[in-house]
């Protein structure tokens, strides 16, 4: 076990995954010479040369377009987007090329893409820098989403990730990247816990809180800080936000009967719906009562002045705790 930042992990994975298979090729603006402006892939280029972690042009679309002609070819590109906002230009790659190959060819082309993009806010960026679009592409079939949220889950699901056949998008909470955390760089990816599976990081009996990527240390805070006052919070870590693990959270939520889901992405149309809806189909009859979603605001992202009120705090998930309790809370007018 060694102690690493979540950017190093994430490099180690890439690393691991170079060496691995000569197919695998990075790709994305300034990865190379600088190591990104993140420098999550420092000193790969050096390593492995500019044939296999390429600098490319500022282009979003002609790195997609480049990217489905070398899966084409059989490689197996790891793209960067260097910020989540900048995502959109390469949108219609992603979503009409992509996502349908597989299908349109009947099975006879797969597009091995994977598609790294720093998402979420917590950095001082204004918008472009600090989104969170990850709702676009869980609602487009043929495509893999996934937030990874610990150092461990890096290393390994990044590997996964790239083994896949399937194109996955790969959120990186960006305001995680210089947290610690014990990575064991001896596990085999091919038999550690599927990318497609959620995991409970804490166990509890009183309320099932959801949360994924930047947001789940935050949630496993909230459930430290609700059994002061004797709240039991079972926290789940999504990990796959398409498809979603339902088994894991339907058992938890028969077992507590309620439900609060967590995302800085804005309410409508967000994640946390298809989740509470599903949840509420599932388990109607075991919910105690209706399921709370506590998350960014619906307007474009704040000036960084702003934006601590904008993303959800442990205050604000501990009040959608108190919501799903029926306890004292924002909404109700009464003081707790």
């Amino acid at each position: 076990m060694t102690q690493m930042t979540f950017a190093r992990a994430i490099n180690s994975g890439l690393r691991k995954s170079l060496e691995n298979d000569p197919k695998v090729i990075l790709m994305g603006e300034d990865i190379g010479t600088l190591g990104g402006v993140f420098r999550v892939t420092d000193g790969l280029q050096k390593d492995f040369g500019k044939h296999r972690v390429v600098d490319t042009p500022l282009a979003e679309s002609a790195i997609m377009g480049t990217a489905v002609g070398l899966a084409y070819r059989g490689y197996r590109p790891v793209v960067e987007i260097q910020f989540d906002g900048f995502v959109y230009p390469a949108f219609d790659q992603i979503v009409s090329q992509v996502a349908k190959i597989h299908y349109r060819t009947q099975g006879a082309v797969k597009m091995p893409i994977t598609v790294r993009i720093p998402f979420g806010g917590g950095i001082g960026s204004p918008e472009h820098h600090s989104e969170s679009p990850e709702a676009y592409f869980t609602h487009t079939s043929g495509l893999r989403v996934v937030s990874v949220s610990n150092p461990q889950d890096a290393h390994t699901m990044i590997q996964q990730a790239i083994a896949s056949d399937d194109p996955v998008l790969f959120f990186e909470p960006k305001r995680r990247y210089h947290d610690k955390g014990e990575v064991d760089e001896s596990i085999d990816p091919a038999t550690a816990l599927s990318m497609e599976k959620a995991r409970v990081v804490a166990e509890g009996k009183d309320v099932t809180l959801v949360a994924y990527g930047p947001l789940v240390k935050t949630a496993k805070d909230a459930a430290v800080a609700a059994a002061d006052e004797g709240v039991s919070v079972e926290v789940i870590d999504l990990r796959s936000l398409a498809p979603v693990d339902f088994a894991t959270l339907e058992a938890s939520v028969r077992k507590t009967g309620r439900l609060v889901i967590t995302h800085e992405a804005g309410q409508s149309g967000g994640l946390g719906a298809e989740v509470a809806t599903s949840i509420t189909e599932r388990c109607f009859y075991h919910l105690e009562a209706a399921p709370v979603r506590v998350t960014g605001f619906d307007v474009p992202y704040p000036y960084s002045k702003l934006e601590s009120h904008h993303l959800p705090s442990l205050d604000r998930i501990l009040d959608g705790v108190d919501r799903a309790l029926g306890r004292p809370n924002s909404l109700s007018g009464l003081e707790g």
